[in-house]
């Protein structure tokens, strides 16, 4: 299934997208890797879900990814005597660790770790920022704060902490039951950690996993920003959530941080996501508004390696059409004679390695002699990554003979996905990838393409060599 775009779709599963036939619709329809939201799925139903992906992927003969969202902390307020209280502008309200029903002058914060954490001065901001607090004062077993703005509050509201790096890790109890049953599956490709704020966040997931998943930073939090490199170094992916991101930093600022980590993840040659509201109002409605294809169309413009639907695919009435709507978005902006400039203004300087030295060297060699394709045979997945790094005009086939590799590749942009045997010599190299350029109409009888790979061969991380080669007259052979 040829996808005529670079940039890939990540479609959240729900309530409106949890059967294999719609699963199968929304493939059809554009998207390249799913998302299992651990916040609103079982153990049980997440394990279903994975089935039903997969099988999809079976009929369908195309590697398809599956990324598991873990919950992260989720920050809470407790419960008050009428269920909600309506404060003023300027009156004191306190937080505390008294297990008691809260009324206008008080709550209980069950989250030890923010009473100990907070300073005077930070900011809190509960039910999405709908009411901020200033704190004045804490003694580790309450906050006092000064209402700044808004007035009500109610049961169980979310708290946010812009000014606060918490002692905790971003790894719950619920968050590693999740993740054990998870990877004992054994056939999810990427999990997302949610509200990471610092590189050690990574190292407890990491020691877990051992290389089993991929792991996706989500970047939420203002504190992961000042430590953004090394959490990309520590990543194998990067995640723009610009809802809570926007919650916890000014609102206008989320345009130019989501351009910041684009950019900082091509430089770094790792993949990355743009999510939440992409096509929010497709959730009750058949067609997005125009701000809504424009958002869309920026992160396409950027170079992110995927765009992500949420409610849209996962609750939403329109979740097929969501879909092939994000899908047609993509295919225009990148036929768009502006797009290329772009893109290539962009373009990161090379690491002084032969690896990416032989990356560049064949896209330059493809668009200069306007080959057919790059043909790249990846066993870890490193030289696909290297070779969309590049951003080429020309298509890239990924040739893996490790299926993990091939899903995991399909958040990658550009990259077009194939399991296939190892070559056992030069020749069969040469005949193996003219052959499925062909049969996946990457090219016709005596187009060239040029081929990146390791010798020797099946060594992951060898790539050093580079070969044109003409598709052979009747497709199945090289030359």
């Amino acid at each position: 299934m040829k996808r005529h775009r670079k940039v890939k779709i990540l479609a959240t599963l729900g309530p409106a997208s949890s059967d294999e036939a719609m699963i199968k619709k929304l493939h059809e329809a554009g998207a390249d890797l799913f998302r299992i939201n651990m916040s609103h799925s079982s153990h049980e139903l997440m394990r279903t879900l994975v089935g039903r992906i997969r099988a999809v992927e079976a009929s369908c003969g195309r590697p398809i990814g599956i990324l598991a969202d873990l919950q992260g902390p989720k920050l809470r307020v407790g419960k008050f005597a009428d269920g909600s209280v309506t404060l003023e502008a300027g009156q004191t309200f306190t937080l505390d660790n008294k297990d008691e029903p809260g009324d206008a002058k008080r709550v209980f914060l069950p989250h030890p770790e923010i009473l100990e954490a907070v300073q005077p001065g930070h900011r809190l901001l509960i039910d999405d920022g709908r009411l901020q607090l200033l704190a004045v004062e804490s003694d580790k077993t309450s906050i006092t704060c000064k209402v700044v703005s808004g007035t009500k509050i109610s049961d169980r509201k979310g708290v946010s902490l812009p000014d606060t790096t918490l002692g905790v890790g971003a790894l719950t109890e619920k968050d590693r039951a999740d993740l054990d049953a998870v990877l004992a599956v054994d056939d999810v490709d990427w999990v997302a950690l949610s509200f990471i704020q610092r590189p050690e966040d990574l190292a407890e997931v990491r020691k877990i996993a051992r290389g089993r998943v991929g792991l996706m930073s989500k970047i939420e939090k203002p504190q992961a920003l000042e430590r953004i490199d090394e959490i990309i170094e520590l990543s194998d992916a990067l995640m723009v959530a610009r809802g809570d991101l926007g919650v916890e930093m000014p609102i206008e600022s989320v345009p130019g941080i989501q351009k910041q980590l684009t950019r900082a993840c091509r430089r770094a040659g790792k993949p990355v996501v743009v999510a939440t509201q992409m096509l929010e109002s497709m959730i009750s409605a058949p067609v997005p508004t125009r701000a809504e294809v424009s958002d869309v169309a920026t992160a396409v413009f950027e170079g992110a390696d995927a765009v992500m639907l949420s409610a849209e695919s996962a609750a939403g009435d329109y979740p097929v059409e969501a879909v092939s709507t994000m899908a047609a978005i993509a295919r225009k902006v990148e036929r768009d004679p502006n797009y290329p400039s772009i893109i290539y203004s962009q373009r990161p300087q090379p690491d002084a390695t032969g690896a990416d030295a032989i990356s560049l060297a064949a896209r330059q060699i493809a668009e200069t002699l306007n080959l057919s394709a790059i043909v790249c045979y990846t066993s870890s997945g490193s030289t696909g990554l290297r070779a969309a790094r590049e951003r080429p005009q020309v298509p890239i086939v990924a040739l893996s003979p490790v299926i993990q590799t091939a899903r995991r590749l399909s958040v990658v942009w550009g990259l077009h996905c194939v399991v296939t045997e190892d070559a056992t010599d030069l020749d069969d190299m040469v005949d193996r990838a003219c052959r499925i350029a062909f049969t996946e109409e990457f090219g016709k009888p005596g187009d060239r393409l040029i081929i990146s790979a390791g010798v020797p061969l099946g060594t992951p991380g060898s790539t050093n060599m580079l070969r044109i080669a003409y598709i052979g007259s009747d497709g199945m052979t090289g030359i």
